[in-house]
């Protein structure tokens, strides 16, 4: 049903929540919390989902060190950090809904996305990693990549374990390439590296090619997704970046041959001593990269 410990994640998001509102709103928001519980049917999901900013309000949070290392140690991958109020506690209402029956569970939740508006989007796609039945989710995560509001982009993509998790290597790899085409931060992508395949490599490589043509700039990032599956069609692109004027390319470069099984490349890095001895060294990392081109 649930694939970690609902109990205890509640638990702790209640203590965060309790300290960061009145105690008229704590109130408030346990009180309707208990009548979803105690139903499986009926309005009050939709009704508090809806009026939780308003008697919650939009503070973002603030989180101390331990709490954050505790909701990790409970669910994996979870983060809540940089959210809102509003935004934990839509999602603390979610854990609360009745999950005995799959049926109700599931019409209950896709209800909300069904109506939702952007700031309820955002938190419903935030939830998706700690909702019952998981694997279920799979088709609605799939849509929210198809939209074009940027906020719900990056609920789903940044910092967001359940893509990673759970999509399947083809709606993995539509994921990437709309961060790509959206701007969005590739090293806020959870299981960017673990995910990474030899169909999107090819992908990506086509993309940079269209975007030369084109006489524009490539993301360095991109080549990330490049680098464990260079071969003789992309290790092309490895020689034209190691040329190039732009040192974060050249970085780019080495980092996605140091990456590579194949010869080509490690050859190619040989030839290229002071790239080499940075990878080496790990003076660059894709980490140092992000600084550079992305907001991080």
């Amino acid at each position: 049903m649930f694939s970690y410990d609902a109990r205890a994640l509640s638990g702790e998001l209640s203590a965060i929540i309790e300290s960061s509102v009145s105690n008229d709103a704590w109130q408030w928001l346990q009180e309707k919390s208990g009548d979803i519980s105690s139903s499986e049917t009926g309005p009050a999901l939709n009704v508090a989902f809806a009026a939780i900013p308003r008697k919650l309000g939009k503070n973002h949070l603030s989180l101390s060190e331990s709490t954050i290392a505790n909701i990790q140690q409970i669910r994996p991958g979870f983060q809540i950090t940089n959210w809102s109020i509003d935004r934990l506690c839509r999602v603390w209402v979610l854990i609360h809904v009745p999950a005995a029956s799959k049926t109700n569970y599931l019409a209950r939740i896709q209800n909300l996305f069904l109506a939702a508006e952007m700031n309820e989007l955002v938190a419903l796609y935030s939830a998706l990693p700690v909702l019952a039945y998981p694997e279920a989710w799979k088709a609605q995560c799939a849509e929210g990549i198809r939209s074009n509001i940027g906020d719900v982009l990056e609920a789903i993509m940044c910092n967001n374990p359940y893509p990673s998790e759970q999509l399947d290597e083809a709606a993995w790899n539509q994921l990437v390439l709309k961060a790509i085409f959206t701007e969005k931060p590739l090293h806020s992508i959870i299981g960017l590296d673990d995910r990474a395949n030899l169909e999107l490599a090819n992908t990506l490589s086509d993309f940079a090619h269209e975007r030369w043509a084109a006489h524009r700039a490539v993301p360095p990032m991109l080549w990330r997704c490049v680098g464990p599956f260079i071969n003789e069609k992309t290790i092309g692109d490895m020689e034209r970046l190691v040329l190039s004027v732009d040192n974060t390319e050249r970085e780019a470069a080495a980092l996605a041959c140091g990456a590579s099984q194949f010869p080509a490349a490690a050859e190619l890095l040989n030839r290229n001593k002071q790239l080499n001895a940075l990878v080496k060294s790990g003076d660059i990392s894709w980490e140092s990269i992000a600084k550079k081109t992305e907001l991080v």
